[in-house]
């Protein structure tokens, strides 16, 4: 596999953290460099820890994995859009509905482990093609962390535009990655 190919790959595995990175800055008042940071380490690392580990596993543990693995993402990206929903109808006295949890380590290690399980079954491929997984990791890891961290920049300037729709919107769109995920798994098998 050349390097153009694992850059190619590596923009498509961002392409589920930047939707949901949107979604962050879609919750975000006004994100500072840090909260900017945040979605693309986490997304960032874990994109480049999942080839690895599918990498190192091998056909074994993904020909396992491989039947619910579009199931644990779906629910764990289902059950945090759907909370977003919901926050978007609570009202509050007049304050912004902020989230300043948008940004906390729990959600994010979910939203971070969800969005890179796919990424999982590219290691075992690498494994296949003997792709140099110590190149496609530094290229994967990187790649993600400035996609996600656009993904935030671009969400907050839609969300200070839209902000009584930005919590649905966002939580819509987790959903919809969720479907979207369980949809491919059902269409890739027949």
């Amino acid at each position: 596999m050349s390097l153009p190919e694992i850059v190619l790959i590596a923009v498509g595995l961002a392409m589920d953290a930047f939707a949901v990175s949107i979604t962050l800055g879609l919750s975000a008042k006004k994100p500072t460099l840090r909260e900017i940071m945040i979605p693309g380490l986490y997304f960032g690392f874990f994109q480049s820890l999942m080839p690895a580990i599918g990498y190192l596993a091998g056909v074994f543990f993904v020909n396992k994995f491989e039947d619910m693995d579009h199931w644990i993402a779906f629910a764990l990206l289902g059950c945090i859009g759907g909370k977003m929903i919901k926050d978007s109808f609570s009202k509050e006295d007049g304050e912004d509905k902020y989230d300043k949890n948008s940004f906390g380590f729990i959600k994010m290690l979910i939203l971070a482990v969800a969005t890179s399980i796919d990424a999982l079954a590219v290691g075992t491929t690498f494994a296949f093609f003997r792709v140099n997984i110590y190149m496609a990791i530094a290229i994967t890891g990187p790649v993600t962390f400035f996609i996600a961290m656009g993904g935030v920049i671009i969400g907050n300037i839609f969300g200070t535009r839209f902000k009584s729709k930005a919590e649905f919107t966002g939580g819509a769109v987790l959903i919809i990655i969720g479907i979207k995920i369980v949809i491919e798994h059902i269409f890739f098998k027949l």
